[in-house]
């Protein structure tokens, strides 16, 4: 028989909620410090209190004061005041405490004991996982997912109403005008300034298709991208490369930085000015966030994984380039004999991973050879290989063309038109850049768009 004893329940604090909602009613102000360690109505265990701290939240919201009067008139809207106790439970938790100067300590112990209940849950949750004895791949895919959502305080799934999203919009557009110097902080630049013009910015959550066929310079471009972000913008970017080995990749980006051309470097044909100018570029590139995986096999699971410890062990990720989409598979076993649905998945897999981890991916593509048939040799959206739902899943799709590449003749042989095919926030056009061979580097040309203007 199972005694009073054995039933544990779960992990939570109901004396430090009834003072963390007591401080809200003494103090206002303590809001301040609650919302700023993310403290939200699912913190709290006992749902009476629970109902309390969103009226609270609601009466902030508002702009308007927090006391036992006005909370209980939100509740009495919210049709919950008597499923809280009433006034009287209200004045009995103003009453909870003589001062203020404890509840930074009872918000921790209810956040604590709300993170515990979360790894209480998806424990539960991960040996229901494994009781249905599915894919281990996929499984342990799952359970990294659900320990990542722990770390980064997303404990569980919530629907937005659109009053909580434009209040929080509001305070992003008051900040930007009091700080206008601080409004591209966040944001993640190409540095190319009619591509920017275009697509505004690499934003959180953005899926990026940078397409071309072969040889015409799209681990290039996307290396210069690296570049500029990492070494003129100090941010953070992780390159995927199944192509090319770490060595390429960290020559090619010695090369741009340096100007030393790249058959000086592979070669080992540098002379001592070379060097000089090696080692200031080697210094530059030192302080930089730039984090090269080179493994040549990577399906998807194991891509996530390791791009979900990088964004763990260094806190911040600005960008994640994948080189390319169609060396990759889904997972060793399932799609066989069926690449196009594979392709799918894997594209809606990154975006999936986009939007989890709220950066911008740019993953780079072939074209299929449609291209060398037509007379006009532009490419376009149904050149994408082997799948259209790269093209549905992709936020914007860019395309590489050099004229030189199929008319050796022709006068624009240093030029490389950027065709950005799709462009789900902003117009599409084509941008014109400077291409330097030798040292793999793309500069800033011209742009042009359908009608020949912005």
């Amino acid at each position: 028989m199972v005694s009073l004893e054995d039933i544990k329940l779960p992990p939570h604090n109901i004396d430090a909620e009834k003072g963390v909602l007591c401080g809200a009613l003494m103090d206002n102000e303590l809001m301040y410090y609650y919302d700023g360690i993310l403290l939200t109505p699912e913190d709290f265990y006992q749902r009476e209190h629970a109902y309390i701290y969103q009226a609270i939240k609601e009466l902030r919201a508002a702009r308007k004061t927090i006391d036992v009067l006005t909370v209980a008139d939100q509740l009495q809207k919210n049709n919950l005041l008597d499923v809280v106790g009433g006034n009287d439970y209200l004045y009995e938790i103003s009453g909870c405490l003589m001062s203020t100067s404890s509840c930074a300590e009872y918000v921790k112990l209810v956040r604590e004991k709300s993170v515990l209940r979360s790894i209480l849950k998806t424990s539960q949750k991960i040996i229901g996982d494994v009781y249905e004895q599915k894919d281990t791949a996929n499984i342990l895919e799952t359970i990294e997912k659900r320990i990542f959502d722990l770390t980064q305080n997303n404990m569980a799934e919530k629907v937005h109403s659109i009053w909580e999203i434009l209040t929080a919009r509001v305070e992003e557009y008051v900040d930007i005008m009091d700080h206008p110097e601080r409004e591209n902080d966040k944001k993640v630049f190409s540095w190319y300034r009619w591509l920017d013009e275009l697509l505004g910015w690499f934003k959180p959550a953005e899926l990026i298709i940078l397409a071309a066929r072969p040889s015409m310079g799209k681990t290039a471009f996307a290396l210069n991208i690296l570049k500029n972000m990492a070494v003129d913008q100090n941010k953070s970017v992780g390159m995927f490369s199944l192509e090319m080995s770490s060595e390429q990749i960290a020559d090619r980006i010695l090369s741009m930085v340096s100007g030393i051309p790249m058959h000086k470097i592979t070669k080992g044909r540098m002379d001592t000015e070379d060097f000089a100018i090696m080692g200031e570029a080697l210094e530059v590139l030192s302080k930089t966030n730039v984090f090269i995986d080179d493994k040549w096999s990577t399906t998807i699971p194991e891509l996530k994984s390791k791009i979900r410890r990088l964004k763990i062990e260094k806190w911040t990720l600005d960008l994640v380039i994948i080189d390319y989409l169609q060396l990759m598979s889904w997972s060793s076993s399932w799609y066989s004999g069926n690449r196009v649905q594979e392709i799918s998945e894997i594209s809606r897999g990154l975006k999936e991973l986009a939007r989890e981890l709220e950066i911008p991916i740019m993953a780079l593509s072939q074209l299929s050879r449609e291209v060398e048939k037509r007379v006009d040799k532009k490419p376009q959206l149904s050149d994408l290989r082997e799948s259209g739902a790269i093209e549905q899943d992709a936020d914007a799709v860019m395309m590489l063309h050099r004229e030189d590449y199929y008319d050796p003749d022709t006068d624009k042989k240093w030029s490389t038109d950027i065709c950005i095919r799709k462009n789900r926030n902003g117009p599409i056009g084509e941008v014109e850049v400077y291409f330097e061979k030798e040292i793999m580097k793309f500069s800033d040309l011209k742009a042009k768009s359908g009608d020949g203007t912005y």
